[in-house]
């Protein structure tokens, strides 16, 4: 069986996607372990799925290339990665190379313990480091998204950084809340979250060692009004989801 499950969400990526798919590809031979990448082509304009089948041709790693047929969101192509997914543990690193894949084994330490089933690699945990910071502007935005989350929906305060694009999961639990996320866009991570904690899931954090990917595709500002609306329906998620007791 795959031991673990590599997503890696691409949006208009073509120039640089092939360096995320041999920095996966390497990661998995280095250590050893049996694993698969899958990237989801948001429907790119670029080519950035065709650009993806050019990686791993040095490793005998599986490589699947999903296409969505239209611009959707990152919330729905990680939900298709991980629904597609065979690992045992599955994880998601955003495009861009933004945290080194080594940094992962930490957080797989904490699944495979089986004392937690999510573990998100935080930015602001003392050990971490920002190699390259965010612009003045995006620090900004990021520090408001951060106010608003803990503000709307009481998220625990040992929880330093929803919004890391670095997460390690046991693989089953992935694929049962994923199939339940219908959040599309920035905050998808936020309300598989939510739906965690409902159900009495464990969330590690562990350090990352963090560049700003300033070729990023995300714009906060423009995305502003969607960012509003997904926190909402989140929080109307959070006062109906079934809690597990």
């Amino acid at each position: 069986m795959t031991e673990l499950s590599i997503i890696i969400p691409a949006y208009d990526e073509a120039r640089k996607i092939a360096r995320d798919v041999d920095a996966a590809g390497a990661f998995l031979a280095d250590h050893g372990i049996d694993g698969e990448i899958i990237v989801v082509d948001d429907g790119s304009t670029d080519g950035t799925g065709d650009a993806a089948l050019r990686g791993t041709l040095q490793f005998r790693v599986a490589l699947t290339v999903i296409t969505l047929q239209h611009h959707a969101g990152k919330g729905a192509a990680v939900r298709a990665g991980v629904m597609k997914s065979e690992g045992t543990y599955v994880m998601f690193a955003d495009a861009g190379l933004t945290v080194p894949y080594t940094d992962a084994l930490r957080g797989l330490a904490f699944i495979k313990s089986g004392q937690y089933q999510l573990a998100h690699g935080s930015r602001w945990l003392p050990e971490s480091t920002i190699e390259k910071p965010q612009n003045p502007w995006r620090q900004t935005l990021s520090r408001m998204v951060r106010w608003l989350l803990r503000r709307t929906l009481s998220l625990p305060a040992g929880l330093t950084d929803t919004q890391c694009g670095f997460k390690v999961y046991n693989g089953d639990v992935a694929r049962a809340l994923f199939s339940r996320c219908t959040t599309e866009h920035f905050l998808f991570d936020v309300e598989v979250l939510v739906m965690a904690l409902k159900q009495g899931y464990r969330i590690a954090e562990f350090p990352v060692s963090w560049s700003c990917d300033r070729d990023s595709r995300l714009n906060v500002r423009s995305h502003a009004l969607q960012v509003i609306r997904d926190l909402l329906a989140i929080r109307r998620l959070h006062r109906r989801f079934p809690t597990r007791t």
